[in-house]
């Protein structure tokens, strides 16, 4: 898909997380190279292992290339970014990559740096992430949890939700339409829909 600075202006806003925080969310675009890189520094070496499944500390050139230049189609990632004048702090990611094998199933993730965790910054991106899948054909998420990660374990052990152990981690294969459901009957859901399809544009951060 060819993008253009007005496909990433119509797709970005501000939204206030739960504690008044105001965080400009958009579609992550190849000069977010920097701040990818940053977030990752700025997560526990835990947050680093249960997102990433192995240790990592930084990310290669090539790496931060395939994470930053997208297709917004079979790999689309959303940025969150805190915005104090012209300082921007990446503080939260959410992406979703197609299978070859089967376009309609695409391996998913999110991750929030560990002083913005429990804010409710996970959901919004999540929420986001879903409307743009399947606007794209996407049907469900997969996802791989460590074994020891027994807090997204417990949150995903729900009817709906197909899983299976592979080589000590689970595979989880979750229909899409399960992690809006609890959103859409929020203002919030209706407002991050028109986000995802480009009708809500930005407002200023002061």
């Amino acid at each position: 898909m060819q993008v253009d600075d007005e496909f990433i202006r119509k797709r970005t806003t501000i939204v206030d997380l739960s504690d008044g925080t105001p965080v400009r969310v958009r579609p992550i675009v190849a000069s977010d190279k920097p701040r990818i890189a940053e977030g990752l520094a700025n997560l526990s070496t835990e947050s680093q292992y249960l997102r990433f499944l192995r240790p990592v500390d930084h990310l290669s050139a090539d790496e931060l290339t395939y994470l930053t230049e997208i297709d917004y189609r079979t790999h689309f990632a959303w940025g969150a970014e805190l915005v104090r004048g012209r300082q921007h702090q990446g503080i939260g990611l959410a992406r979703y990559v197609c299978q070859t094998e089967d376009p309609t199933t695409a391996e998913a993730a999110v991750a929030v740096i560990d002083d913005q965790q429990g804010k409710g910054l996970g959901a919004i991106l999540l929420a986001l992430l879903a409307e743009s899948a399947l606007e794209n054909g996407v049907k469900r998420f997969r996802s791989y949890v460590l074994s020891a990660n027994r807090k997204v374990l417990t949150a995903l052990d729900r009817p709906g939700i197909e899983w299976q152990e592979e080589d000590g981690m689970f595979r989880f294969d979750i229909p899409i339409p399960l992690p809006v459901n609890a959103l859409r009957e929020t203002a919030i859901y209706e407002t991050l829909r028109a986000v995802a399809r480009g009708e809500i544009t930005v407002r200023p951060v002061r």
